[in-house]
């Protein structure tokens, strides 16, 4: 009997070694600091929900999309539209099952459709895309991927449309896996390409988030929230990404991420470091070219400029977990608060308790394209 206790308890501290180093460990991120430039009272509560929100996109009506966090497990519906002051499943109640599994990434295109990205339970089940016309509701494109584009613990969460509507950038974080890449979709043939794969610009560094002062930090600190590529932003020359857990905003011509004839080398030789960043999650461009990055430590929002400075735009004690951005009509940046720490892996009676979750908005001082 003591030979077994004693051969459980080896086990148990291999496996504990062999997940600390794989998932665990981390430094504090010294972060960037500056005083905002737009004072937390500008700040406006859009919508609040019961449930933990994930990504938002607005239409050019001013329309507002939003999903439910699939981390939080929801039972119900899972696709929201904001319609008259209520948040009504999108595009009907009874689609969200049979649409639906783990959606989270959500963008509108020019062409006023609206687009939605399921990773399929990290990858467990089946990653799929979708696009509805948001004039009728209906669904006019429904793709679904294998294994060889969204394998088991990949996590395909936040996606890019181009502003022709031939080409969909997705971003899988690879939480798990930790094989993070970006996906290149070509609508019209309706095939896919993971590239960038483990780059280094996709990878995320290792920092340990602090949310608030909070550590995400799980299973008695063996395992830290580390995820690679998440929040993407494009405009029509260049793709900005980041990993969440990593000090550095990249770019990419697309011209270079949509040549399906190019080799692995020739893309990471492309690959530009552009700027400095918080950890961030969300991202967006606006007209100008200015990109805007979440601050998923500090509640915060940052511009980088032509300058390639991080300015602080707007922080507020309010904003949980910065997320998902979405320009609207008019200027507003729409912020999704996610509140990631009250989330992950949290049962669902501390997920209730501490709702509800909200979406805010600010005047960014640039229009941006709405939706994106």
């Amino acid at each position: 009997m003591k030979k077994v206790l004693l051969f459980l308890l080896i086990l148990s501290l291999v496996f504990a070694i062999v997940l600390w180093v794989r998932y665990g460990g981390g430094t504090p991120y010294a972060g960037i600091v500056g005083t905002p430039l737009i004072a937390d009272s500008e700040l406006q509560e859009v919508l609040t929900y019961p449930e933990p929100i994930g990504n938002v996109a607005v239409s050019a009506a001013g329309e507002v999309f939003f999903t439910v966090h699939p981390e939080s497990r929801p039972k119900g519906n899972k696709l929201m539209h904001f319609v008259d002051g209520a948040s009504v499943p999108y595009p009907d109640i009874g689609s969200q099952r049979r649409l639906f599994d783990t959606v989270l990434g959500i963008a509108i295109d020019r062409q006023n459709c609206l687009w939605t990205i399921d990773h399929g339970n990290h990858g467990m089940r089946t990653a799929r895309l979708l696009a509805f016309d948001l004039a009728t509701g209906d669904v006019i494109h429904d793709q679904r991927f294998d294994e060889s584009i969204a394998p088991a613990g990949s996590y395909l969460q936040d996606l890019q449309v181009s502003h022709d509507g031939r080409t969909i950038i997705i971003a899988d974080a690879s939480f798990w896996r930790k094989s993070p890449a970006l996906i290149v979709y070509n609508v019209g043939t309706a095939t896919a390409r993971r590239v960038l794969e483990k780059h280094a610009s996709v990878m995320a560094e290792n920092y340990q988030i602090h949310n608030h002062g909070n550590k995400m930090t799980f299973a008695g600190g063996l395992v830290s929230l580390k995820g690679g590529v998440d929040g993407i932003a494009l405009n029509n020359e260049w793709l900005y990404f980041g990993a969440i857990n990593a000090s550095a905003l990249y770019r990419i011509q697309v011209s270079d991420l949509t040549d399906a004839s190019a080799p692995y080398s020739q893309l990471a030789a492309r690959v530009e470091r552009y700027a400095d960043k918080p950890l961030s999650d969300g991202l967006s461009v606006d007209v100008d070219g200015n990109v805007y990055v979440t601050d998923v430590e500090h509640g915060a929002v940052f511009r980088i400029a032509d300058d390639r400075e991080p300015t602080t735009l707007i922080r507020s004690q309010q904003i949980r977990w910065a997320d998902a951005l979405s320009f609207g009509p008019d200027g507003w940046l729409y912020i999704a608060d996610s509140a990631l720490y009250d989330v992950v892996l949290q049962s669902r009676d501390h997920i209730k308790a501490q709702g509800p979750y909200k979406i805010f908005r600010f005047r960014a001082g640039a229009d941006g394209t709405p939706g994106q």
